[in-house]
């Protein structure tokens, strides 16, 4: 694949150090190995080498998903990709869905829920912070995602616009507030998923889980270590990404929610009462 202006390059160092840049005529891009003349990548293939003007060699490879999640710039610890790939997983996230993010933070959850349900779906992303959510559409636009993201500024306790979505996902400090207003919004059989990270958090999410109509309720953590390759003493790396957070998942079964449908309704009602005082 040629690569145009305006691509995105991943660029390998010699010293295994990666860069995340789109390939433009006009841009000089910085690094410890030098400076890369960005023009140089334009019209090559993906797998050739480009130089700094030190002679130092820069792989050009083409970014996967990954990338792009890892490389987003960050106001807010991210949900890493070990984590957002068994979310994809459980909740069974496709082509044409829509899906609810309550809690988009810097956007590498949002890039990843987007690229699953491009090109017919829809993601609504949530955040009460605004900075925080401008960050995000920033880093959602820049990867080439914004026509499939809605971003909507909202407290949770003010509840979501959308009914009868497919999927609902959870990053709050306390995802429980979420819950009820998720388990409106979510059609009979949609799924829900939730990260935290101690265990008290997670006690309390089941149980309103538990208590608004949701089933097959499980938690689970992701560990991810790699291995150094090396012959005659391959082992373990010495880092790894451990306890990033505990996952909650859970599907809505029908007639399980409508003894709760007064009270949320009540308070979403007191919401608007409120506002309009």
């Amino acid at each position: 694949m040629e690569i145009k202006s305006g691509d995105f390059v991943f660029l390998l160092s010699s010293d295994n150090k990666t860069f995340l840049i789109r390939a433009k005529e006009d841009k000089i891009f910085g690094t410890h190995l030098g400076n890369i003349n960005l023009k140089d990548a334009i019209g090559k293939q993906y797998g050739e080498v480009i130089y700094s003007q030190l002679g130092k060699p820069f792989i050009i490879l083409e970014p996967t998903l990954e990338d792009m999640m890892m490389k987003v710039r960050r106001l807010t610890q991210i949900i890493y990709p070990k984590d957002a790939s068994l979310i994809l997983l459980k909740t069974g996230i496709s082509s044409g869905m829509r899906v609810i993010e309550c809690g988009s933070g810097s956007g590498a959850l949002t890039i990843a829920l987007a690229n699953a349900v491009a090109p017919n779906g829809k993601v609504y992303a949530y955040d009460r912070r605004g900075d925080f959510l401008e960050n995000a559409k920033r880093n959602v636009k820049e990867t080439g995602f914004s026509d499939y993201v809605e971003f909507k500024f909202r407290e949770v306790e003010e509840g979501f616009d959308e009914e009868e979505v497919d999927i609902v996902v959870l990053d709050l400090p306390s995802p429980w507030e979420g819950v009820p207003y998720a388990a409106k919004s979510i059609r009979g059989g949609g799924r829900i998923a939730s990260l935290s990270p101690t265990y008290n958090q997670v006690e309390k999410t089941a149980e309103s889980l538990s208590k608004y109509g949701f089933v097959y309720i499980e938690t689970i953590e992701v560990l991810v270590r790699k291995i150094l390759v090396r012959t005659g003493k391959t082992r373990p790396a010495e880092r790894m990404v451990s306890h990033t957070g505990y996952l909650t998942f859970g599907r809505k079964a029908h007639g399980l929610m409508n003894q709760y449908d007064d009270v949320i309704e009540t308070k979403l009602q007191l919401l608007d009462t409120n506002e309009q005082g």
